[in-house]
């Protein structure tokens, strides 16, 4: 029962880790617009800029993680 319910959580694919990646970006942009709103000026978007990067980094790490298939 176990077995079967962390295959769910499994990124097994290039597209679901695309999935993975488009979902922590949008989450990494809209972190970053409130950091832009609580610390005005360059040090707002400093942290703004860290988002996206902490987001490249994971992504690339998820896409080096799922093995490619071949079809045929």
């Amino acid at each position: 029962m176990l077995n079967s319910i962390t295959r769910l959580f499994t990124i097994k694919t290039k597209f679901e880790a695309f999935l993975v990646i488009y979902g922590l970006g949008s989450g990494a942009v809209e972190r970053g617009f409130h950091y832009l709103e609580q610390y005005p000026g360059y040090g707002g978007w400093a942290l703004f800029a860290c988002c996206p990067v902490a987001v490249f980094m994971a992504g690339g790490r998820l896409l080096d993680s799922v093995a490619d298939r071949d079809p045929a």
